[in-house]
């Protein structure tokens, strides 16, 4: 009896692992695919916002205005007219002509980028959704690993709490993937050291009994030359 309930068991975990496997895949393609669209979507919208919010700015400083005197010529508030200038908000086509006229510009002066790309990418609300999006990808990886975790409990009789040691690893790599594209490297020599320290500690524990500190030796090579491709690179 006992030997029939392990076979079933076994049978049930082997099936779940295919089905666990497959459509794990279509997640995973899914969820970059997302991905993919709203960075653009997203990153899209606030470059231009904050493009028209640094040529409005630099209009009304040009013209010697405060937001207050801008916002009485507008029937706004001061408030509105901050948040428009912070890239908070965008005015509408309609406030964005009679701002033109105000300046005597046209609107597409208003609206095309004239300003420092670089600079306009160390603005503090798009730092603050950078972080928020790379936090939200961290957190996926973390989400993945616990619902194979309870699945493969509900399921069969193992306990795959190693999931979560790899998803330490995993969670560095994405997070030097937004690095190398939003901040240019500039985390690359750390993130890459403590993925060779983290992806190693869960290959000792996985395959090498918790033989832990002979096969933490690899990694003294590796972090030297870490250490050399960063000064390489500087």
């Amino acid at each position: 009896m006992l030997r029939k309930d392990a076979r079933t068991r076994r049978k049930c975990g082997i099936i779940f692992w295919n089905l666990s496997y497959t459509y794990g895949k279509v997640w995973l393609f899914s969820f970059l695919f997302d991905l993919k669209n709203f960075l653009w979507y997203t990153l899209g919208m606030e470059n231009l916002n904050f493009i028209i919010a640094k040529n409005l700015t630099n209009l009304r400083k040009k013209n010697k205005l405060t937001q207050l005197e801008l916002a009485n010529l507008l029937n706004y508030s001061d408030k509105a007219i901050s948040k428009w200038e912070n890239g908070e908000s965008m005015p509408g086509v309609e406030v964005l002509y009679r701002i033109s006229k105000i300046y005597n510009v046209s609107l597409d002066y208003i609206v095309g980028e004239k300003t420092n790309y670089k600079e306009l990418m160390q603005t503090p609300l798009i730092k603050k959704r950078r972080c928020i999006i790379t936090l939200l990808s961290v957190l996926a990886v973390w989400f993945a690993a616990t619902i194979f975790y309870v699945a493969f409990g509900m399921f069969s009789s193992i306990k795959l709490w190693i999931l979560f040691c790899w998803a330490v690893p995993a969670s560095f790599i994405v997070w030097l993937i937004f690095d190398a594209i939003w901040n240019r490297h500039k985390l690359l020599f750390w993130l890459v050291s403590l993925i060779i320290w983290s992806f190693l500690i869960c290959l000792s524990l996985q395959f090498f009994n918790y033989n832990i500190w002979q096969i933490l030796f690899i990694g003294i090579p590796l972090q030297i030359g870490a250490i050399l491709w960063d000064r390489l690179l500087k």
